[in-house]
This record gives C-alpha cells, sequence and structure tokens, in this order.
C-alpha cells in the first residue's frame, strides 16, 4: 500500500468532554485527532503522516477553512489522503476538493467521539483505510458501511 496523508479538520469524531471535580461533562473540546488511537490500536504497519488543518466543529467551518484543507491536499506528498471531519458539512468539504486530480481522497468522520467506547469512529476510519487502495482518484466518503463518491452522499 503507498503512503497514507491524513488529516485532522474536528468535528464529533474528535471530540472530547471536559469534566468538573464530580467528573460531570459540561463541555466539549476538539481533542487528539481520532486516527492517532485508532491507528494504534489496529497496530497497522501501513506507513502515514499526518497534520491539522483546524480543530472546530464542522458546522462552524467556512471557506477558509475548506481552503487551508484543500492546498494541504495538494501539498501532500501521499497520493492518498483522509479526512477526518464533522458529519453535518464534509460533502460541503468534499465538493471543495472535488476537482483536484490524481489523488485518492476520503472523507469520514462519526456520530460519537471516538472516545466513546460505543462510537462508530472506529469503524468509519476502518472502513476508509481499507477502501482507500482500491479506488480510482476521486473525493468520497465512508461512512456508516457505505464508501461512495461523494456526489452520491445525501447529507442528512
Amino acid at each position: 500500500m503507498s503512503k497514507l496523508h491524513f488529516i485532522q479538520t474536528g468535528g464529533t469524531i474528535d471530540k472530547d468532554y471536559l469534566t468538573d471535580d464530580t467528573n460531570r461533562a459540561y463541555n466539549f473540546v476538539i481533542g487528539e485527532a481520532a486516527f492517532h488511537p485508532i491507528l494504534r490500536r489496529a497496530e497497522t504497519s501501513a506507513p502515514h503522516s499526518f497534520a491539522t488543518a483546524c480543530q472546530k466543529d464542522s458546522s462552524d467551518m467556512d471557506d477558509q477553512d475548506r481552503d487551508t484543507i484543500r492546498q494541504m491536499v495538494l501539498r501532500a506528498e501521499a497520493d492518498r489522503v483522509i479526512i477526518t471531519h464533522g458529519t453535518d458539512t464534509l460533502h460541503l468539504t468534499a465538493r471543495h476538493l472535488s476537482d483536484i486530480p490524481h489523488k485518492v481522497i476520503i472523507l469520514t468522520g462519526a456520530l460519537k467521539p471516538e472516545r466513546l467506547r460505543d462510537s462508530d469512529a472506529d469503524f468509519n476510519l476502518g472502513m476508509a483505510v481499507g477502501a482507500i487502495p482500491h479506488l480510482p482518484a476521486g473525493v468520497y466518503i465512508a461512512l456508516g458501511g457505505q464508501v461512495r463518491h461523494w456526489s452520491a452522499h445525501r447529507p442528512k
């Protein structure tokens, strides 16, 4: 498998919850990129690199953030890029990246933070990693057991 490049943008997949002295959760923050602990648990030896574009809830992202992501994808030496992203607007980012030639780009996220035991983060990221070597150049979304071309994604 050729080298993968991961880009963190934030979203629920990367959320962590601040707690008070009684250990009650009261606020969320975007924490460590979810792909780090997931790749450690999977004990993968696949060569990869990573970067952080931003750490935002996707509903707070704007075109300037999407331009930053686009520039990071274009500058990445790897021709296979996985972007962790909030699920609310990942289709907008996918559209923003859709004319990048010669790269396979998969956006993925989770409905629950990776830090929660019953999160879908491991499954969705695993689907992206498993699918990416087999796809032709283009932009895809990996969620809920499916990897689809971005234009076939139906936002919630």
